[in-house]
């Protein structure tokens, strides 16, 4: 059976990070049993899960972990879509660029932290941080203030709080779990995330009128103090199995020390190859046309709603739809759709939607219209969309995942915001109605599906073992 025997070699070699969790070979005897003697958890469990005896607790307080997380982000995200209204639609290019301006402040010193300071020191601050912002709000909203000048400030902060509380969950992630384990458990602990993200707006459209949107600051601190407490759980349970890593493996250490490295290594690694230099433009292409639909249902819902809290209610219905459909979505269609349309298609699905979205947007300027196509945008891009561009990072090499691929994740991302916001602005300086800029809209879509199904095509040749280009260094071998 050469197939098994490749694969339990290719186990055998990779880092371990505990015998009792991942030392175990994937070899099946002639009976079904593990060749190693160990008993797996019932079958069906087994089959549904892929989780090993002795992963259930970390996998427990790692799905409780990015739960909480993305449930306190999505019961305060509705308040940030109306903080958008409230700051006033014809600023909203400031308040973009407001946000990448504190995006670009905020990169480097999550660097420092990360140089000086290893993971389990400064990830639970970063989250005390947060909280104590949230409580800031919440004495501002019921302060005499200008409110004007406040809700601006939560939109910027709700939008940079939003990337970094992501990314520094899935890097806790990468450092616990060996590559083996992250293969099998990331996709069980991303269903908590969506759980999280299809509850937050929930709560927030049930308790949004009788307690006042200001009172769900506090709820949301409460659950990154819960996400807090998850993170010590997984530093005490990182520790009891840390006596049995073998001597040779260094994988799932680096939460014990400082990461070390550069922002601007990323940079520099981005202008170094054409495959990174592409998914920026991927980057980029993604974040205009959603700023474009962005602004769009911000003018639309603020013409149909005069109410805060109506609009509110809204912005909740919708978030709630979007993760239903993301999370029916992940667990029945996207390994199927990636297996039946390959890498390509897949990247390339969510811009084609959009071309026929911006089109009928062009046609009917309607509240339902750009509520359909917005969900539907958003539900693709968390489901397809974000798990394929995310395959594109699988065939580089470490440093590029981690260096490169935050400078892509947060600057680019947000300085992508940032510009497609003016551009959105001057377009309507120029006399251009919301239909006319749907209509530009379009073609920059299918260009967006034509960059997402050439990449996808690059790396599968790439993951093939494809001719060497020189000057693209992601053709290496990924660490």
């Amino acid at each position: 059976m050469p197939i098994v025997e490749q694969h339990f070699q290719k186990r055998k070699s990779e880092v371990i990070i505990t015998r009792s969790i991942s030392e175990r070979s994937t070899a099946n005897g002639p009976t079904g049993e593990p060749a190693n003697g160990q008993r797996p958890d019932p079958s069906w469990w087994r089959q549904l899960l892929a989780v090993d005896r002795g992963e259930w607790r970390p996998l427990f307080w790692s799905f409780s972990y990015f739960f909480a997380l993305l449930c306190g982000y999505y019961i305060v995200r509705p308040m940030r879509d109306e903080m958008a209204i409230a700051g006033g639609v014809e600023h909203l290019q400031w308040m973009f660029s407001g946000t990448f301006l504190v995006m670009l402040a905020a990169v480097p010193f999550f660097g420092w932290l990360a140089r000086r300071f290893a993971p389990r020191q400064f990830l639970p601050y970063i989250y005390y941080f947060f909280i104590a912002n949230l409580f800031l709000f919440y004495l501002l909203f019921r302060s005499n203030l200008t409110h004007v000048y406040v809700a601006r400030a939560f939109f910027i902060w709700a939008s940079v709080f939003n990337l970094f509380i992501v990314s520094i969950f899935w890097s806790f992630m990468a450092d616990i779990y060996s590559n083996a384990q992250a293969k099998r458990l990331f996709g069980v602990i991303a269903a908590g995330g969506t759980a999280g993200a299809l509850t937050g707006p929930v709560l927030t459209a049930t308790l949004v009128l009788p307690l006042g949107p200001t009172n769900l600051l506090l709820l949301s601190a409460a659950f990154l103090g819960w996400a807090v407490w998850c993170i010590h759980r997984l530093v005490a349970w990182r520790r009891t199995t840390a006596a049995d890593i073998q001597p040779d493996a260094t994988a799932g250490r680096s939460n014990d020390r400082a990461v070390g490295g550069s922002v601007l290594a990323g940079v520099r690694l981005i202008f170094q190859s054409p495959y990174l230099a592409g998914i920026c433009l991927l980057m980029l292409l993604f974040t205009t046309l959603s700023t474009f639909l962005y602004f769009q249902q911000a003018h639309i819902v603020a013409e149909h709603f005069s109410d805060p809290a109506r609009r509110t209610a809204l912005f909740a219905a919708m978030d709630f739809t979007v993760n239903a459909l993301t999370l029916a979505t992940q667990i029945f269609l996207t390994n199927r759709i990636v297996d039946r349309l390959g890498l390509a298609w897949t990247l390339a699905l969510v811009p084609l939607l959009l071309v026929a979205g911006f089109l009928l947007l062009g046609v009917l300027s309607l509240l339902w219209v750009v509520v359909a196509v917005q969900v539907l945008r958003r539900a693709g891009n968390y489901a397809v969309m974000r798990p394929a561009r995310e395959m594109l990072y699988v065939v580089l090499t470490k440093e590029e995942k981690y260096k490169a691929k935050n400078v892509i994740d947060t600057v680019i991302y947000r300085g992508g915001d940032a510009v497609s916001a003016w551009v959105y602005a001057g377009m309507q300086a120029i006399g251009l109605t919301a239909a006319g800029i749907s209509l530009v809209a379009m073609p920059l879509a299918a260009v967006w599906a034509w960059i997402a199904y050439r990449l996808g095509r690059r790396q599968e040749q790439i993951a093939a073992g494809g001719p060497a280009d020189p000057a693209d260094t992601s053709r290496r071998k990924p660490s």
